[in-house]
């Protein structure tokens, strides 16, 4: 096609979307020698172009250099950009982030196919030297992400024009390429009808973000190569099909062989000379009994191929990886290998907090070594085709994958949350079938030999119609060999059969539980649920406990894996974490960005304790004698593990021994343990942990990495259970006009009568003491408390937090102590009433008692606590809590009970909007101390506690939208509680905590602490 024939109408009519682009091919690479193959070098056939281009940005196509891939088109002045990257992430245009809505939403009145005056376009301009081995040889160019259309150019010839961000275009440039150096030049536009199509809750950036190369081929080339490795229906004999489709028709005499090997390089099949008919061939390979693939056993062949001429020399080689698997539906149950699955997954997109979807190889092992640290064994790729080499570490590191193609048009259905479909694309109109069809096509024949892709997807959030229908029959006939998958149907059931599984986003566990009690027709995944924004991931286990339960309950993938915030300098030029908004985008949907189980700096977030834990595979119960283990492995043995057990009283390591494991897939056993004779006789509280743990390294962990924990706690009350004595001595008691002194040796206590609490706490000399304790029912509003509305529907109690009048003070004096006791109401909480009761004993201890009466008519309570402030140079803390991370009513089932430290800079959570963090259940003492060890210690005097210290108190949060607005740390922060209020996660807009992690208002409640200086 000549240059006149390129117009700019293409970028907004359906039915263009690709021009002189070749067709889609499987991924796979080839070579010149066997010996490069089996290598896996790389190709020598291939050319790099990624590095620094000319470059030139438009706002908008009127203002671009229309001719600048014209020869002679001098770029002196144009600046340069690095490719593979984002456009916005480099300095030019407008970053922003949205969610559901168009970016152009209330700036331009549109709808499909039309398009927004703004469009940006970048011009890049590329120059090369043909490289020598390429010379006179066919040369095409590999473009394998561009966002969201471009033209192409070489040598001021127009090549083509493309649109699909996330699968490769590929042009033929034999025709215009020269010896020596050439001229590449790319337009790309920010918007086109692709637009309309990849509406997904990501930034919205463009630009070349993923490589761009040269490549050439051998004489006689396999353009696709397609691989099915089965298993017979008894999931033991193995039988791989392969079939070449040539880049032209080969000469007579021309043949190819095939040579399977097993994961161990032994040779299990070959084939005879396969004559090249025409411009295909095809073999299949009788592998007898074979090694299957499975996410716990990723076992892969390597098919070797080999391509010869008609005398018999080599002309091509490729090794294709392949794992015998066989994935289907079978008495509606979605089985691998004949075994059901769970999956136990995650939704992940493309991300780097400082590159955007540009990511390179070093993300994507940190991302898969975290997956598979924390036990999750499947990903969806939300929402669009991943780079190549992301399926190819699924395959060999183990990872269920459903692979889903580029569409989402959530803006076009629903609005502000509500269904309203009346201008849904593609729905059914048939000028938008084939554009979304290449979209199927294009993933489909890249990513097909990978096996670790056991779902196709239709996509996402783009409700039903015909087009969608007609993609998951095209999945079918294409591919039978995986399923469909497709969550949008639950919105119209006339297509219900476009998805082979009835999947659904962020159905309550209620929800879930009536469907499968109902006589379902589909096996079940939750496809988005455990909405991670922010502190969040309360309930998970509510939904987990299902597997057990419902055998078409096959899991689901949590959104999602990583925040995507981008890093950014204020205005003095420090480096943060920013949101939507933070860079002057409008429209945004601001930090509803932030829903990762990781930082958007790739560290492990505090959530991801509660992840492992449910995702484990295998269920350890130790007890005195032994532990109980239950594998809920499909394939795996133990061998590569080892338990170690360990006896703790009171958090102080007692006893710990060791020992290997030979517990088959899905069996359970009882393994002896040896406790010393005795060494649960003394009182105390005593745990016995269970922990298994890698023997050796792998991939993706070195050894001593601990997969799966249990424990069991046990008192044991001493002999005596009497009321323990007081501590001897006396107090002595001064009571003023407006304070009450409390001393002994060494420490004095002072409460206030008009102030109304403890005032000041001497140990040493040294005051604790820097804002007195007061009663707390508010929280820092979490995303999820923002979500159900809390800040508006409990402001009662953020009103009680700040404000409160002391109805009665009492001193009463008894021998060797002295108790101070103030009955606290609430203007905003009329029928509530705190008492605190501080009890001086004669070692300087205080023992708190406080009693809440409740009301009704009020709403539940966000947390029942005391909270003051110490000096912050009390930085460290020491607990006997669970832990070691922050955790909730609702997500406390990851956490262990033992002892560990942490500096009080580190117990907050890095959320990227400031909110109720650091948290911790079943506390037994917690001590907050300086950096020579001294402070104070808080200890538990009847039920644990739940406790947090942080460097800001709740209404400093609650007042910050940024971690950079938070003021300068000046005090340690201490909140001692009966009960918070649970996070939740079902989602982030709406849905409440679970009753049973709430705290109900109308109820009466107690809790006691001991206050004291720390012991050594």
């Amino acid at each position: 096609m000549s240059d006149r024939q390129a117009t700019l109408d293409w970028l907004g009519d359906p039915a263009v979307f690709k021009v002189n682009r070749l067709d889609a091919h499987s991924d796979h690479r080839y070579y010149a020698t066997v010996e490069e193959a089996e290598a896996g070098a790389p190709m020598k056939m291939r050319h790099s172009l990624n590095g620094s281009w000319s470059f030139h940005y438009a706002a908008n196509p009127s203002s671009r250099p229309a001719d600048f891939h014209a020869e002679g088109f001098s770029t002196a002045g144009w600046s340069t950009i690095q490719v593979p990257g984002h456009i916005q992430l480099q300095g030019w245009g407008q970053t922003q982030y949205v969610n559901t809505m168009y970016p152009w939403d209330g700036v331009e009145a549109l709808r499909p196919p039309q398009l927004p005056e703004h469009n940006p376009v970048g011009s890049y301009v590329k120059e090369f030297d043909l490289p020598a081995s390429m010379d006179g040889r066919p040369v095409h160019v590999s473009f394998q992400g561009v966002e969201t259309a471009f033209y192409v150019w070489l040598n001021g010839q127009f090549i083509g024009y493309a649109e699909d961000s996330f699968t490769p275009s590929e042009f033929d440039l034999t025709p215009h390429v020269r010896s020596g150096t050439n001229r590449l030049t790319v337009a790309v536009y920010q918007r086109s009808t692709g637009s309309w199509l990849e509406d997904q809750d990501f930034w919205r950036f463009s630009g070349i973000f993923r490589d761009v190369y040269l490549y050439t081929t051998p004489d006689i080339h396999a353009y696709d190569l397609e691989v099915r490795a089965d298993l017979d229906e008894t999931y033991r004999l193995g039988t791989l099909s392969a079939s070449l489709r040539l880049a032209a028709e080969a000469p007579a005499g021309s043949y190819a062989r095939l040579r399977l090997r097993d994961p161990q390089g032994a040779v299990v099949a070959e084939s005879a000379a396969l004559p090249l008919d025409g411009a295909r061939a095809s073999a299949v390979l009788d592998a007898g009994e074979v090694q299957p693939w499975s996410a716990e056993l990723p076992r892969l062949y390597s098919l070797l191929v080999t391509i010869h001429a008609p005398g018999g020399e080599l002309v091509e080689a490729i090794v294709q990886k392949a794992g015998f698997r066989r994935f289907e539906l079978k008495d509606k149950l979605m089985l691998l290998n004949g075994k059901r699955i769970v999956f136990r997954g995650v939704n992940r997109h493309e991300f780097n907090s400082r590159t955007g979807r540009a990511i390179g190889k070093e993300d994507m092992l940190r991302d898969i070594r975290i997956l598979k640290q924390n036990n999750m064994n499947a990903v969806r790729t939300s929402h669009y085709p991943n780079q190549t080499l992301w399926y190819e570490l699924c395959d060999e590191y183990g990872l269920y994958v459903i692979d889903e193609m580029n569409l989402e048009t959530h803006g076009s259905w629903q609005k502000m949350g509500a269904v309203e479909p009346s201008w849904n694309v593609p729905g059914s109109l048939p000028e938008w079938r084939d554009i979304v069809l290449d979209r199927a096509a294009s993933m489909v024949e890249r990513d097909k030999n990978h096996p670790s892709i056991v779902i196709w997807s239709c996509g996402n959030e783009s409700y039903a119609g015909e087009v969608i229908r007609s993609v998951a029959t095209y999945f079918r006939e294409r591919d039978p060999s995986r399923l469909v998958h497709y969550e949008g149907v639950f919105h119209d059931r006339e297509f219900d059969d476009a998805s082979d599984m009835e999947s659904r986003m962020y159905a309550k566990p209620a929800d879930i539980e009536a469907y499968l009690s109902d006589d379902p027709q589909k096996p079940y995944i939750s496809c988005e649920y455990m909405h991670a924004m922010g502190n969040s991931v309360g309930g998970m286990h509510l939904y987990t406990e299902l597997e057990d339960k419902h055998p078409l309950y096959q899991g689901g993938f949590i959104w999602d894996y990583m925040d995507q915030a981008l890093v950014r300098k204020d205005r003095y030029g420090r480096e943060h974490l920013a949101y939507g908004g933070d860079f002057g985008d409008r429209p945004t949907d601001y930090s509803f960005c932030g829903n990762g189980i990781v930082h958007a700096d790739g560290t492990v977030s505090p959530k991801m304790q509660e992840v492992k834990f449910l995702y484990r595979s295998y269920r350890l119960t130790p007890s005195r004698e032994s532990v109980a283990i239950r594998s809920v492995a499909l394939f795996a043995g133990t061998g590569h593990l080892e338990l170690v057990s360990r006896l703790l009283r009171d958090g102080v390591i007692l006893h710990e021994e060791s020992a290997g494991l030979d517990i088959g897939p899905g069996e359970e056993a009882s393994v002896p343990i040896g406790l010393p004779e005795g060494s649960m006789d003394a009182p105390g509280e005593y745990v016995i942990e269970a922990s298994l743990r890698l023997r050796d390294d792998q991939l993706w962990a070195d050894a001593g990495h601990e997969v799966a924990f249990g424990q069991t706690i046990i008192r044991v009350e001493p002999a005596d259970a009497a009321e323990p004595s007081l501590p001897a001595g006396e107090v002595s008691v001064v009571e003023g006009d407006v304070n009450i002194g409390v001393y002994g040796r060494g420490w004095q206590a002072l409460f206030s009568k008009q102030a109304h609490s403890l005032v000041s706490l001497r140990y040493g000399g040294r005051e604790l003491v820097e804002t007195p304790p007061m009663p707390l029912f508010w929280r820092a509003s979490t995303d999820n408390d923002k979500g159900t509305g809390m800040p508006f529907t409990h402001g009662a109690w953020l009103a009680a937090s700040m404000a409160r009048r002391c109805a009665v003070w009492e001193l009463t004096q008894e021998a060797g102590t002295a108790t101070v006791a103030y009955r606290y109401v609430f203007s905003t909480a009329p029928g509530v009433e705190l008492s605190v009761a501080y009890t001086v004993r004669a070692d300087g201890t205080i023992r708190v008692r406080t009693a809440y009466k409740g009301a009704a008519g009020l709403p539940d309570l966000p947390i029942l606590a005391l909270a003051f402030k110490t000096s912050a140079d009390l930085g460290e803390t020491r607990w006997l809590a669970l832990g070691p991370e922050e955790n909730y009513s609702d997500r406390s089932h990851g956490a262990r009970l033992g002892t560990f430290s942490r500096a009080v800079a580190d117990l907050p959570s890095r959320y990227l909007v400031p909110q109720e963090s650091g948290n911790r259940t079943g506390v037994r003492r917690l001590d907050v101390l300086d950096a020579e060890g001294k402070g104070f210690a808080v200890s538990a005097a009847s039920e644990p506690l739940e406790c947090n210290v942080s460097p800001h108190s709740a209404m400093e949060l609650e007042n910050a939208a940024h971690v950079w607005e938070l003021p300068p740390v000046h005090f340690t922060n201490v909140t001692i509680a009966a009960r918070q209020l649970g996070v939740g996660g079902d989602d982030s807009w709406g849905a409440p905590v679970h009753p049973q992690f709430r705290i109900p208002s109308d109820q009466d409640y107690a809790f006691e602490f001991i206050l004291g200086p720390s012991q050594d």
